[in-house]
């Protein structure tokens, strides 16, 4: 789904959105504000590139970093939840992972992504498991998280209450 198709659907379903991101370090944020009127329903992003921003913007446990690492659907999960009470959005996506080029000890591997999605009191987590330079990874991440949002139009009948 592009962004602009995605921007649409939003507006029509009267709905706003907003973003937590880690590796893509707000190329999602980027990606929705090329698209012109985009401010009609993006309401803003969060880049929580390290753990401590992610505890202290997104409202993420530390326990729950410090147990699960910041790469898991449990962090994904919090980071969407945690941008949708910051902004004040109807939906909140969010995505963290490994884009590379290395590895750290006991960190996730290069490609290992999550994206997360918060609408009403829903939650939802997809794990990916990308390949290519670090900067495909962020694009296809980008993409994927387009697609995420827009896959769950299909799926849930969403109004804005």
């Amino acid at each position: 789904m592009t962004a602009k198709d995605l921007l649409t659907l939003l507006k029509q379903n009267q709905l706003t959105l907003g973003a937590c991101e880690s590796l893509t370090g707000g190329l999602f944020a980027s990606t929705i504000c090329e698209v012109p009127g985009a401010s009609e329903v993006f309401m803003g992003a969060l880049v929580t590139y390290t753990a401590k921003e992610k505890v202290a913007l997104a409202h993420v446990d530390p326990t729950l970093i410090e147990m699960k690492g910041v790469v898991s659907s449990d962090v994904a999960i919090a980071m969407a939840s945690g941008a949708k009470e910051a902004l004040g959005v109807d939906i909140a996506v969010s995505c963290t992972g490994n884009a590379g080029p290395s590895q750290e000890a006991g960190d996730a591997g290069v490609g290992t992504v999550f994206l997360g999605l918060a609408y009403k009191n829903i939650v939802y987590c997809a794990p990916l498991h990308l390949s290519g330079e670090r900067n495909q990874i962020r694009k296809e991440t980008v993409d994927l998280m387009l697609d995420f949002i827009g896959s769950l139009f299909a799926q849930i009948e969403f109004k804005n209450q």
